[in-house]
């Protein structure tokens, strides 16, 4: 069950684990969902980057080559493409037999969503800005642009449904994870780190840091 309820966001969990903090994304958006220049939704683009070959089907060795990209060393990239695949595989292949290979299917990311949750991402995977925005306004009252630890528990024991226990342990392994690795040294889980996990842009920007420094490295 662990495996199934974490293995989503450990696309940006276990990416936040290569740098100090997640990058910030400081574009502002007015309308109600986001969504990608090549028509996916802002979930379906969050998992892309992962495959490689862009064939709208995820492998193993594609998410162990993502997490390669963005700087994760090889014992966690390893980790992480078979805890996430083994996770995901079966919830993005509806009425599909098994597959030893554990291919994730991209366009039906969204049926791996867990309950519980902020909203953020809608039932078919879309970014819903006003709920993201609603996470602030309603629980960020220290610092209106970031979340402190109890800012952040109150915030997702208002999420949770009722005996949802499931959910609750999704919601809380995410986002207690995402405060320890990304909070500043004030203990703030600032606003536009959280969005740059959630709107998908983080992934690509730390490729091309990566590459950058590569490149500079080579000089």
């Amino acid at each position: 069950m662990f495996t199934q309820i974490t293995s989503l966001f450990l696309f940006s969990l276990l990416a936040s684990m290569a740098v100090s903090s997640a990058i910030a994304s400081n574009d502002q958006c007015n309308e109600e969902t986001i969504m990608s220049n090549n028509n996916q939704n802002v979930l379906q683009k969050h998992v892309a980057f992962f495959d490689r070959n862009k064939d709208g089907v995820i492998y193993p060795w594609e998410t162990f080559q993502g997490f390669r990209a963005i700087g994760c060393g090889i014992g966690l990239s390893t980790v992480a493409a078979l805890f996430i695949n083994m996770g995901l595989s079966g919830k993005t292949r509806p009425g599909k037999f098994p597959n030893l290979l554990f291919p994730i299917e991209v366009q039906h990311i969204a049926k791996s969503k867990h309950t519980s949750d902020s909203g953020v991402y809608d039932t078919e995977g879309r970014f819903v800005s006003s709920k993201f925005e609603e996470i602030f306004h309603k629980h960020s009252n220290t610092n209106a642009n970031a979340l402190t630890a109890d800012e952040l528990s109150s915030l997702m024991k208002a999420n949770r449904v009722p005996k949802d226990y499931k959910g609750w342990v999704a919601s809380y392994t995410e986002w207690k994870i995402l405060y320890i690795l990304c909070k500043d040294k004030n203990g703030l889980l600032h606003k536009d780190t959280v969005r740059a996990v959630f709107d998908g842009s983080l992934f690509e920007h730390l490729e091309q840091e990566i590459a950058r420094k590569k490149d500079v490295a080579s000089i």
